[in-house]
């Protein structure tokens, strides 16, 4: 049994965004892991109230960047292996760095020590236009 964690996603100026719950997160896990079950969780919440616009980590393909997420030129369901393959590239691009209770995690495949309190940001320093 896993615990809830909150994500909070933060722009490069500051600027706090989207906040997420996510349930059943093992309390020990990789950044890789981490970031494949929000993507997963994200783009599940999507297929299932499909919106003009996915508020997702990284722009779907076909998709363009807005104030409020990404816009998608036709109406489909995602694919959440694929955004998840897109946001581990833009982790590996610098599209975006990530802090557990303000320590930045710089390797995917770092063990994480997560408990209900934790603090974990995810910070945007570009517009992951692309991934």
């Amino acid at each position: 049994m896993g615990i809830t964690v909150k994500i909070v996603d933060v722009s490069g100026a500051g600027r706090v965004g989207t906040t997420t719950l996510l349930e059943g997160v093992s309390s020990r896990i990789t950044l890789r892991d981490l970031v494949r079950t929000r993507v997963r969780e994200e783009v599940a919440r999507f297929n299932a109230a499909p919106q003009p616009v996915f508020r997702g980590l990284v722009m779907p393909e076909g998709g363009l960047p807005t104030a409020e997420g990404f816009r998608l030129l036709e109406q489909r369901r995602l694919d959440w292996e694929r955004q998840a393959d897109r946001a581990i590239e833009a982790f590996g691009r610098n599209g975006f760095f990530v802090l557990v209770d303000d320590r930045q995690v710089t390797e995917l495949d770092e063990q994480l020590e997560l408990t209900a309190d934790s603090d974990i940001r995810f910070v945007r320093l570009v517009q992951l236009v692309g991934g």
